[in-house]
């Protein structure tokens, strides 16, 4: 890694951490990827543009991740720097019905807010293991929710080192897209409208739906969650089961017994053995019901772009 890139990068982090060679499996929620050469964990909103900047003057790829739960890490990991807004990002405020949230909070966090204030509208996200930042950016959503239904805008820093508060419309919301990806945009922070209402329901409905994942979802081991999009007209889950792959296994990556739709590492699974079973997956379905299925999870570090297709 370049010296000089490294020094300008630690005389701008103070209060944030960098560190080299940083294992990745230790930050995603699959706890499989290979070391980042470099892993910045900025303090302030300043820190971040800070250090987009060095990367993109010293020509170094980056990526900016949130809680790790949507991702797969490369088993020879990221060549570059990985900008984690994680526990230094994790402020929630409530006023009135609006709440703010810095980016790296937890949706279960910001549910749990929300219930303890007595406002309605995020039940859906109280079980979802994401950062607010990843949420906004994919429009994250589940049992009939989605965040765009309660975002009134969010704080964003763009390449050129701007930051912009934009609303849902702005960036273009729809069923897990934004144009976060598109545009390159780091979340910082969001606003979300709720509706007030019964402490007692709201309790209800989340316990509800955190029964409903406890049975239907396999928790017992590391995934990244719904490993594939929604295909329009099908259900994921359904489509890959029917093909006969519930329990197709590559290595240690299997095609979950419990819930098909979801790729699990069931001990010591590899990148590469996730990346070539999602591929299975997509060519068995394409091949028995001409159905192109996407994947949900973000690919990091590889150099196969096929495996994003």
């Amino acid at each position: 890694m370049n010296k000089e890139f490294l020094q300008n990068l630690r005389e701008q982090i103070k209060a944030g951490t960098v560190t080299e060679q940083e294992p990745m499996n230790k930050h995603t929620s699959f706890a499989i990827g290979g070391p980042a050469d470099v892993f910045v964990q900025p303090a302030t909103r300043e820190e971040i543009r800070s250090a987009v900047y060095c990367a993109k003057e010293a020509g170094i790829p980056f990526f900016v991740m949130g809680n790790g739960s949507n991702l797969l890490v490369s088993d020879e990991g990221f060549r570059g720097m990985i900008i984690q807004i994680g526990k230094n990002f994790q402020e929630i405020s409530v006023k009135d019905t609006v709440i703010e949230v810095q980016a790296g909070a937890l949706l279960s966090r910001t549910a749990r807010a929300a219930w303890n204030a007595g406002l309605t509208g995020f039940e859906f996200a109280a079980g979802i293991p994401g950062s607010v930042g990843g949420a906004v950016a994919m429009n994250a959503g589940a049992y009939g929710g989605e965040v765009k239904d309660v975002l009134l805008d969010a704080e964003v820093l763009t390449q050129e080192g701007e930051f912009l508060t934009l609303t849902g419309e702005e960036l273009d919301l729809s069923y897990r897209h934004s144009c976060i990806f598109e545009k390159n945009y780091v979340v910082l922070s969001a606003r979300f409208s709720f509706e007030k209402g019964e402490s007692g329901k709201i309790k209800a409905r989340m316990d509800e739906l955190a029964k409903a994942r406890r049975e239907k979802q396999p928790l017992e081991f590391p995934s990244a969650g719904s490993t594939f999009k929604r295909p329009e007209g099908y259900f994921a889950g359904k489509l890959i089961q029917d093909a006969g792959l519930k329990g197709y296994t590559v290595g240690g990556a299997q095609v979950s017994e419990k819930h098909s739709g979801f790729v699990v590492n069931r001990g010591g699974a590899t990148a590469e053995e996730v990346a070539f079973l999602i591929k299975q997956v997509q060519k068995k379905v394409m091949k028995q019901f001409n159905v192109m299925m996407q994947p949900e999870v973000r690919f990091v570090g590889f150099a196969d772009t096929e495996v994003r297709e």
